[in-house]
């Protein structure tokens, strides 16, 4: 999707948007179709008992007065109340209207919005994001699609939006490519998708700035991370681990903060394997590689004013004669010793040797790392919330903060000592698992053990968040992007507020 902002408005053949305000207080532009067409918009509008509500749409099809293939009027709720993220849903809306319609191209007129409660170059840009997020689509192995069911839309004019959209957009729309490569990612097969090539599908994005490594098996090996390749150890797939550094800081800055994603590529459960009814998704167990990947991405696209290093542990679990067993003994990088109850849950064993490699490379001041760790968060918040656990408190708040502002929200639970005696192992320093009772909590305090005294840490299970069965908002039903924006925003109040 072609996204301009333009000075001229050429309605030919276009699908026409128009907006109103709550109690059908028509923009300018949708008053001249009004007049134009002898009444038929406010009468169409009325006759759908639409009265401007946010998202709300009315669509009429050969109206006179105008050359649109159609018109269609959209709400933009109470005057003066508009704010970002309802004309980020009202782009969605229009996308979703129209991305598979038929109509190839869309004219978005903004002349004349009423009261809209912020900077019309703002909404335009928010409206472009909206757009852009919903318009993704994940098409490429559906070779025998009806004509009518393909997307069709590729090019989107905004009109009257003001001098100051287009540079808004490029630093929203940067954020919104960080989202459409983390559904990339996420909705490839595990075919495709396999840790070397997750690797160098980064590299072959080659964005300026971007500083991408890989450590493979033999590496990590060598620093002793037993825990992450006890997982990798039953597939013929090598296990790598990414590491991308972004320093918008011309070296005056040292790396503070450091993202770690859970990516296992695909999770059989090893040889704790899973039930065969639904195992396909979890292709998308790597979500948190995912999101840390995508927010890397937007980072550098923006050019964002900050120094931050994204590690991704990559690997498949699979219940190959060579996997790992339940009850083995691994030493982690750390030193620690872990007893392996269950091999479904690899990705702690991922995530620890991962997070230390990070304290032992960087020094970082905080780890924030990102995982679709446990099946009890979707039972804990549903599809609604990604759990955030920390042992700092204004970590926590700012994290919930970015994700209230971005749309990518975060609940907090507890992690503490009274959790610890769960995980204890009558042979080793740990197990693995904690029994039913309290499992993201437990996997949580897991983790916790692996971050080094003094450094801020939190851990956000993104189990419910990464994959949806229906559309929401912003994404249509499959990967949701979830994580990117919420990164992103962390990033830019913290360094760039």
């Amino acid at each position: 999707m072609h996204i301009q902002f333009t000075s001229t408005a050429n309605e030919d053949g276009a699908a026409l948007i128009v907006f109103s305000a709550q109690d059908l207080v028509l923009s300018e532009a949708a008053q001249r179709v009004d007049d134009a067409s002898g009444g038929a918009l406010r009468k169409a509008a009325r006759a759908a008992r639409f009265a401007g509500d946010l998202g709300k749409v009315v669509e009429l099809l050969g109206i006179a007065g105008t050359e649109a293939q159609k018109v269609l009027l959209v709400g933009t709720g109470p005057q003066g109340r508009g704010n970002p993220a309802g004309f980020e849903r009202i782009g969605a809306v229009i996308a979703g209207k129209l991305s598979r319609s038929g109509s190839t191209r869309t004219l978005v007129d903004m002349r004349g919005a009423r009261d809209l409660g912020l900077d019309v170059s703002e909404a335009a840009a928010r409206l472009a994001t909206g757009l852009k997020l919903r318009g993704y689509a994940f098409d490429q192995y559906r070779t025998k699609m009806p004509e009518q069911q393909k997307v069709s839309l590729t090019d989107v004019e905004i009109v009257g939006a003001g001098d100051d959209a287009a540079p808004r957009f490029e630093i929203l729309g940067a954020v919104a490519d960080g989202v459409a490569f983390t559904k990339d990612l996420v909705s490839e097969p595990a075919n495709v998708l396999y840790p070397e090539s997750f690797v160098e599908r980064v590299r072959a994005l080659n964005i300026p700035g971007l500083k991408i490594e890989a450590l493979d098996e033999a590496q990590m090996r060598e620093a002793g991370m037993n825990a992450f390749l006890g997982v990798s150890q039953g597939s013929e797939r090598e296990a790598r681990m990414l590491v991308m550094e972004w320093d918008g800081t011309n070296g005056s800055a040292d790396v503070e903060t450091v993202f770690v994603g859970k990516g296992v590529t695909f999770d059989s459960g090893g040889i704790s394997i899973k039930p065969g009814a639904g195992m396909e998704d979890m292709k998308w167990d790597m979500g948190g590689a995912g999101a840390v990947t995508g927010a890397m991405v937007a980072l550098a696209k923006r050019k964002a004013k900050a120094r931050i290093v994204g590690i991704c542990g990559l690997t498949e679990n699979m219940p190959d004669g060579k996997a790992q067993r339940p009850g083995d003994v691994v030493t982690s990088m750390s030193g620690q010793t872990i007893e392996v109850i269950n091999t479904d849950a690899e990705g702690r064993l991922v995530l620890c040797d991962a997070m230390w490699w990070a304290q032992e490379t960087y020094k970082p001041k905080r780890i924030i790392d990102l995982a679709t760790l446990t099946g009890a968060m979707i039972i804990s918040l549903g599809h609604h919330h990604a759990g955030v656990f920390s042992n700092d408190d204004d970590l926590a708040e700012k994290l919930i903060a970015a994700g209230a502002a971005s749309g990518d929200k975060l609940w907090r639970l507890p992690v503490g000592e009274e959790y610890d005696k769960q995980i204890d192992s009558p042979i080793a320093d740990m197990k693995n698992v904690g029994g039913r009772d309290a499992g993201s909590i437990t996997a949580a305090q897991f983790l916790k053990r692996f971050v080094k005294d003094g450094v801020e840490w939190a851990h956000i299970d993104i189990a419910g968040m990464a994959w949806s069965s229906k559309p929401g908002a912003l994404f249509d039903k499959g990967a949701t992007g979830y994580g990117v924006r919420l990164l992103d925003e962390y990033v830019r109040s913290i360094y760039e507020g």
